[in-house]
């Protein structure tokens, strides 16, 4: 294979090295940041060689080249055009500064809760195994000592993420914005406190303590923000902001002690005096909206997320979903959208394999057939982008399979226990409700298969059949 050629084709068909501002990749992308967009040949791009598909996201024109393939692009490409090689956070910088509001706050939140995620995902499968055994151990079907040092170490490792997801998303929160992570997680710390009364606990006996700012006038809660996740984000903004203005203004030799006491105290003050209430009760009005949707009888709510759920990976708006994941698992200890996610991958999943069968064309199934296995995966982007977004009707396909595995979702309370593994492997989130979630799969694959297998025709073919 020429990589030179082909990362030469690339670089004239965006436009040239002067209309690239930042180039990098990731596992299977190029992923480049342009300055004029009426410049790319989109169409001549998917002609390339090795070229699987190209998608504009998150203000990046992304190329899929493959595993292997476009880290060797990627060299030609930035000495063909004299560019300077920059990591992938660095273009998703430069690409966020041709972004409107909306998509920055979705990418900021991106950026602070995908970094977590391994630690969730650890703590989730654990948990779910250990949802398992305890459900077999008490059903009589196998026998578990849960006084042996590892039955103890696993169910102690399994809640440890969740336990302390305050101090996680204070931590990756101060590096999205820009402030000292530990002192984020300071913050993080703070808010969870065993000074302040556990939510949980409140939760259950509704026995609340109250400190008053203004007597007679104004009183805020005593209460830590277990369960929470929007207002450390907030509080983490706050802290960032202050921070930033004390190394401004404070003199240099002071800097170290001024700075750092100052920002926490002034961050922490403000958010459980005014703050954290205003966001706790905006979160806790987005997850009852969300609930209650799932709740809508017939499973008429969860089928319209699970349709419009691949849309809004193409928008990019997907991002923000593992903040409503996690708050539903720091909330009620399961998360519903977890599956629902998993049912919109693997329905595109299922229109990619029926492409991959049915065309004629071997670069068509030499792109549809990994990328349908890729969605299986629970990575979805090669699918919708190189495969069923560009022929339309797979597209549509994959939502409506993505409804009909959602719809079960919704009729057999499937939940998982954890957040960040959809696919194939989502099972093992879902231990408590294997069979639900395997008949979930099947579903969403067989409706999205079907109906993509029955609406595909090779655009050769259909111009044959129009015009005899």
């Amino acid at each position: 294979m020429d990589y030179r050629r082909i990362a030469t084709e690339i670089l004239h068909l965006v436009g040239g090295s002067s209309n690239v501002v930042s180039a990098a990749h990731c596992a299977t992308r190029l992923r480049l940041v342009v300055a004029d967009n009426s410049m790319i040949d989109k169409g001549a791009i998917e002609e390339v060689e090795s070229v699987k598909g190209v998608f504009e996201a998150q203000g990046q024109l992304q190329i899929i080249l493959g595993t292997g393939t476009v880290n060797k692009v990627y060299e030609e490409f930035i000495e063909l055009g004299h560019l300077d090689a920059s990591s992938k956070q660095e273009t998703k910088n430069a690409a966020a500064e041709h972004q409107n509001i909306v998509m920055r706050a979705i990418k900021l939140l991106g950026d602070i809760f995908v970094p977590i995620i391994p630690a969730i995902v650890a703590s989730g499968l654990l948990l779910g195994i250990m949802s398992a055994l305890n459900f077999m151990n008490s059903n009589g079907f196998i026998e578990i000592d849960t006084n042996g040092f590892v039955y103890r170490i696993a169910d102690l490792v399994s809640g440890t993420s969740f336990t302390f997801l305050q101090i996680l998303i204070g931590f990756s929160a101060a590096q999205a914005f820009g402030a000292n992570p530990y002192l984020g997680a300071v913050v993080g710390m703070a808010l969870i406190n065993p000074s302040l009364q556990s939510a949980y606990t409140v939760a259950s006996d509704g026995v609340k303590t109250l400190v008053p700012v203004i007597p007679g006038v104004y009183s805020f809660d005593w209460v830590g923000y277990q369960g929470h996740v929007i207002p450390i984000v907030i509080a983490v903004g706050i802290l960032a902001a202050t921070e930033k203005r004390l190394h401004r203004i404070v003199p240099e030799m002071f800097d170290l002690f001024v700075t750092p006491l100052v920002s926490v105290f002034v961050t922490v003050l403000v958010t459980l005096v005014a703050v954290g209430p205003i966001f706790s009760w905006a979160e806790n009005a987005i997850l009852f909206v969300i609930q209650a949707l799932l709740s809508l009888p017939f499973g008429i709510g969860a089928t319209i997320i699970g349709c419009f759920y691949a849309p809004t990976v193409v928008t990019g708006i997907h991002q923000m979903y593992t903040a409503i994941d996690l708050g539903q698992l720091a909330q009620y200890g399961v998360t519903h959208w977890l599956p629902i996610a998993s049912a919109a991958n693997i329905a595109q999943g299922g229109a990619a394999l029926a492409v991959a069968l049915k065309t004629r064309s071997a670069k068509i199934r030499g792109l549809a057939l990994p990328s349908a296995l890729s969605a299986f995966m629970g990575i979805t982007e090669p699918a919708i982008f190189g495969v069923n977004l560009r022929f339309v009707k797979p597209f549509i396909a994959g939502c409506i399979g993505g409804g009909a595995g959602a719809l079960v979702c919704a009729l057999t309370s499937l939940a998982a226990s954890g957040t960040g593994v959809t696919g194939i492997f989502g099972i093992l989130l879902c231990l408590a409700q294997p069979v639900q979630y395997a008949i979930m799969f099947l579903v969403a694959l067989a409706v999205s298969f079907a109906i993509s297998f029955a609406l595909y025709r090779d655009e050769t073919t259909s111009k044959s059949s129009e015009n005899a």
